[in-house]
């Protein structure tokens, strides 16, 4: 393994440009949830597993509709957990290694938290592929997408998990008797009605900055992405196809799904944390 820490390092400081790929996975060292199975999800949410219910059958925008109080009560608790949780040591060495880079770096993940921005990434460097529990849309009637006030706050009844009102309503600005059920500006499961126009704007940039990677060194760091949404495995695999430079490289980390297609790629059946440390002890070297 020391090997592959060493090697790895030595593709990262020779690229031209780093790419980071998160799932899910990313979060775990900074003491997130893993949902992986539903095992994992109901130990986080008790009254959840009362219903018996997985999380694409919570992650659903129906709830919003049906019982709001309870929507409310899943996504106001990530809220306030994603806000109270700070990003893990790993996020500061892959900016660090990304802002030494002649083409600097972009951000493609799957996650909601918008912890790399907490971690000083630029805002214009990141895309978030399913959207963004820190901004909001309307249920229905509008298309308009506003920031997740920051004194938004929830009491939420530990043995339902039911938000108490008054519930977020929008778009804001308009009066109080035109307002309708607001709902975080995330892609949920079998969601018609997601407003796809703030990471719409994130993935134009993301594919500008691609173009000019082409036939150059770059080296993707995928971290935590599994294969049940293969989403951000994908990307990664696109990315190091696109460049069309024998020089790239996909660096793997996952714990559990770790493997690659091309053998010259790394498989890192680690955790993120661990893996980013050790190669970034061979990073001066």
């Amino acid at each position: 393994m020391k090997l592959n820490f060493q090697r790895a390092a030595s593709v990262i400081k020779n690229a031209k440009a780093l790419i980071i790929t998160a799932g899910a996975g990313m979060g775990v060292d900074s003491g997130l949830p893993d949902f992986r199975g539903p095992e994992g999800f109901w130990k986080a949410y008790p009254p959840i597993k009362q219903r018996r219910l997985t999380l694409p059958e919570m992650s659903t925008p129906s709830w919003f509709e049906s019982d709001p109080q309870f929507a409310w009560g899943f996504f106001g608790h990530r809220l306030l957990l994603y806000r109270n949780t700070q990003p893990h040591h790993g996020f500061q060495i892959l900016k660090k290694w990304g802002e030494k880079k002649e083409f600097g770096y972009f951000v493609y993940t799957s996650n909601v938290d918008g912890h790399f921005q907490k971690a000083g990434f630029s805002e214009e460097r990141v895309v978030e592929c399913h959207g963004s529990i820190h901004f909001m849309q309307p249920t229905k009637s509008y298309n308009y997408i506003w920031p997740t006030p920051e004194d938004l706050e929830f009491v939420i009844d530990n043995r339902t998990l039911k938000a108490q009102p008054p519930l977020p309503t929008g778009p804001p600005g308009l009066p109080i008797e035109k307002q309708v059920m607001g709902r975080p500006n995330i892609l949920m499961f079998g969601d018609a009605y997601w407003l796809p126009g703030r990471t719409d704007d994130q993935e134009e940039r993301f594919y500008e900055w691609v173009k000019l990677l082409q036939k150059q060194p770059v080296v993707v760091v995928e971290i935590g992405a599994g294969l049940a949404v293969p989403t951000i495995r994908n990307t990664s695999q696109g990315i190091i196809k696109y460049s069309r430079h024998e020089d790239s490289y996909l660096i793997r980390i996952n714990p559990n799904e770790p493997q690659v297609i091309r053998p010259v790629d790394f498989a890192l059946p680690m955790n993120c944390l661990d893996a980013l440390e050790a190669i970034d002890a061979y990073m001066d070297k």
